[in-house]
């Protein structure tokens, strides 16, 4: 376990460095919707995704990680008692199933509550989507997220194996379903009854409230779809991005604007 663990901690910034190249490059050339991606300020709202991505990397070494690492060491372990069954490459799919039904309410709820949107308006408030957009997060939100996931993985005993692949994943889904790429109408309609697709995300990002308060899924689009929280409304190219009524921020502004009072 301990080599699989060091190896995909290895390969972790590599693949998902890689795949964001890729999507970052593709949706430049073949973008779905025409419109400028430098509308916020091409520089400025790169600076600020990077900033808040720097951070996040730095915070994810020194405590997301090891939190994770630890929460998977301390559980109850009764999986191997009562569910010998729930192991191998089948136990993987249903850990990765059940931390994605997770992360689908843990951000529904940062909707819902007025404290927990403090943080996560930060991401939303980036007036421009593309895959950028997909790392971009308040540090706060990460660290909270951090936690809610630990308890999470300490109560269903879910290996470490599953959660730092299920982590890799999270990332690879952000950057696919914020991204700006064309992809076959076709092909985009039928996988968007499975996992989300950018059309769908589309529409979360749009800065209207009742948009913005749907389609919360991040691999799987059923999960929406199952608790009525899936959006009719279709994606246009001249769909307005970010938060309503609010502007974009500059950089330095975005690391403090949870804490300001309004």
């Amino acid at each position: 376990m301990d080599g699989f663990v060091e190896t995909l901690l290895t390969y972790k910034a590599i693949v998902i460095g890689v795949w964001l190249a890729v999507f970052f490059i593709g949706e430049r050339v073949t973008p779905s919707a025409e419109v400028p991606l430098d509308r916020s300020g091409k520089i400025g709202r790169l600076i600020s995704n990077a900033g808040l991505f720097g951070a996040n990397t730095i915070l994810s070494l020194i405590m997301v990680v090891p939190f994770s690492l630890w929460a998977a060491s301390v559980g109850p372990e009764w999986r191997a008692e009562h569910a010998p069954w729930w192991g191998g490459i089948g136990g993987l799919m249903i850990d990765l199933l059940l931390l994605d039904f997770m992360i689908y309410w843990w951000h529904r709820l940062n909707h819902v509550s007025q404290f927990l949107w403090r943080f996560h308006e930060i991401h939303h408030l980036d007036a421009t989507l593309d895959s950028t957009t997909a790392v971009r997060f308040h540090f706060g939100e990460v660290a909270m997220s951090a936690v809610v996931r630990g308890a999470y993985i300490i109560a269903l005993d879910i290996p470490i194996e599953s959660v730092l692949i299920f982590e890799v994943q999270v990332l690879l889904a952000a950057i696919f379903n914020h991204s700006n790429i064309k992809l076959p109408r076709g092909l985009e309609r039928v996988l968007g009854w499975v996992v989300v697709t950018p059309a769908i995300h589309w529409i979360h990002h749009h800065a209207i409230r009742r948009d913005t308060d749907s389609n919360y899924g991040n691999l799987f689009s059923f999960w929406d779809r199952l608790f009525g929280s899936f959006s009719p409304t279709r994606r246009t190219p001249d769909m307005k991005i970010g938060v309503e009524r609010e502007p974009e921020k500059p950089t330095l502004r975005l690391f403090v604007r949870p804490f300001e009072s309004r």
